[in-house]
């Protein structure tokens, strides 16, 4: 609108200009009445200074109108993996986040002994999508589903109010949604920074996940403490007439925590109860089970029958790095109790590992104490065009024990289940793990489980897995 206006004042001004001049020529000079033409000329040069301040006040609008539509677009761009917008003032934010992972497994399941095929596959292991941010300030959100399998899953979907605890504190959340429940360094560690392709046996057995709920998270440089109540899981809350429940505790202290040491102790606590089916009205009973060769495509080789009414999970962490070498190792208990149906038969589980870990590079990986996890190792020299990097390269060992054999005959002579592949599974893995980005890595494992008690007892499981991921 301005730029037009100040286009027609100048086209008033040129006109002004050529009527003086045609003024000028075009009558006689004999004829013209000097005190006539020189009142024209002043009426004229009148009008031109009118038309040039009206152009100057056309241009300073024009000016302003443009500095407020630039003042007015109050929004920050930054590049961290993915694009984050804010406003200026910090009171909004929105980062699109997201994870893809494929799989291949090549797995020989043993058949002479438990009558399972071998499996060579691919598939999405993880393919997610979401969104993170703040909404006024101290409001922080998180949604995301999974699209593997081809199904849909919605994972992380909470709000939380932040920044509420005194200055030292470097965490303080106050949640509300589907968030995993506070137990075990190796299940709350992102899948994006686990060194093994898949996390420990007992983590998939005791069932370590996420669940509708609410919680607390505080923490600071040498310590965290979470806690919470939850209800169904996401993809089971129509199902329950009364939901599945569980309250839950977590405590970590890093007494060392420097650039190149770090020290972590932690303790978790979990006591659920079962929930009861809207179209039965029965409970539905935990079951306890896991995959061979810790193996996502591996057939369960241990599995117990639906026995338990309620069940306490303790756990045990510890982890040390010095530099680019890390071990790390939890123990965990699950007592269980189970109903009347099978009275006085309330068997004890338990499942441990221990992992060693080196950057052959010389990364460190990444400590993040306030809440109790490793995140996101930063790559020296990462791979991209033109870079000569040659990424971080890491050497991993595990051992692995889940055992899920007690008062196995027990169960079975009570009549109304049977505990027929209730054993223990002893797993060893070698791993190479190559971090091409802070964002991209390729992993490469060899796993053998060796499998005790029940059905598929002496069974020797071995599996060779490949995954190529990417995260934002």
């Amino acid at each position: 609108m301005f730029g037009g206006l100040i286009r027609d004042k100048g086209r008033y001004l040129l006109s002004g200009v050529s009527v003086i001049a045609v003024l000028a020529l075009s009558a006689p000079a004999e004829a013209q009445d000097n005190a006539a033409i020189q009142a024209q000329i002043q009426a004229l040069q009148s009008q031109i200074n009118s038309l040039q301040k009206q152009v100057g006040q056309a241009q300073a609008a024009a000016a302003s109108a443009q500095k407020s539509s630039s003042d007015g677009l109050d929004l920050k761009v930054k590049w961290k993996g993915a694009p984050e917008f804010s406003s200026s003032d910090g009171k909004f934010k929105m980062k699109v986040r997201g994870r893809l992972m494929t799989d291949y497994n090549g797995i020989n399941q043993d058949r002479r002994i438990t009558g399972e095929d071998d499996v060579h596959a691919v598939e999405l292991r993880r393919a997610r999508l979401g969104v993170e941010g703040v909404v006024f300030y101290n409001w922080v959100y998180k949604f995301e589903i999974d699209f593997a399998g081809d199904t849909s899953e919605i994972k992380d979907a909470y709000i939380a109010y932040t920044d509420w605890g005194p200055d030292s504190w470097e965490t303080a959340e106050i949640l509300a949604g589907n968030f995993k429940v506070p137990n075990s360094l190796e299940e709350l560690t992102s899948s994006r920074f686990i060194t093994f392709m898949e996390r420990a046996a007992f983590t998939d057995a005791f069932f370590l996940d996420r669940q509708i709920g609410a919680g607390v998270n505080v923490g600071s440089e040498h310590w965290s403490l979470r806690g919470g109540w939850f209800g169904a899981e996401s993809g089971t809350q129509e199902t329950f007439f009364q939901d599945s429940t569980a309250a839950a505790i977590r405590g970590t202290l890093a007494p060392i925590n420097n650039d190149t040491f770090v020290t972590h102790f932690g303790a978790s606590y979990r006591h659920r109860n079962s929930g009861t089916l809207r179209e039965t009205g029965f409970a539905e009973l935990f079951e306890y089970r896991a995959r061979g060769a810790d193996l996502h495509l591996a057939d369960r080789f241990i599995d117990t029958p639906l026995i338990g009414e309620s069940d306490e999970l303790f756990v045990l962490e510890g982890a040390v790095v010095w530099k680019s070498l890390s071990v790390q190792g939890e123990y965990a208990q699950l007592k269980v109790d189970t109903p009347a149906s099978i009275a006085n038969v309330n068997p004890t589980y338990d499942g441990y590992y221990i992992d060693a870990m080196w950057f052959i590079t010389g990364e460190m990986r990444n400590y993040e104490a306030d809440v109790g996890e490793f995140g996101r190792t930063k790559v020296k020299n990462p791979v991209f065009g033109g870079s000569g990097g040659w990424g971080a390269w890491q050497l991993a060992g595990r051992y692995d024990v889940l055992d899920l054999g007690d008062k196995a005959a027990a169960i079975t002579n009570f009549g109304v289940v049977t505990c027929t592949e209730c054993g223990e599974q002893k797993t060893w893995i070698v791993a190479l793990n190559w971090w091409l980005t802070d964002y991209t890595a390729l992993k490469f494992q060899y796993s053998e489980s060796d499998i005790k008690g029940g059905a598929n007892d002496g069974a020797d499981i071995r599996g060779f897995g490949m995954r190529a991921q990417v995260d934002w």
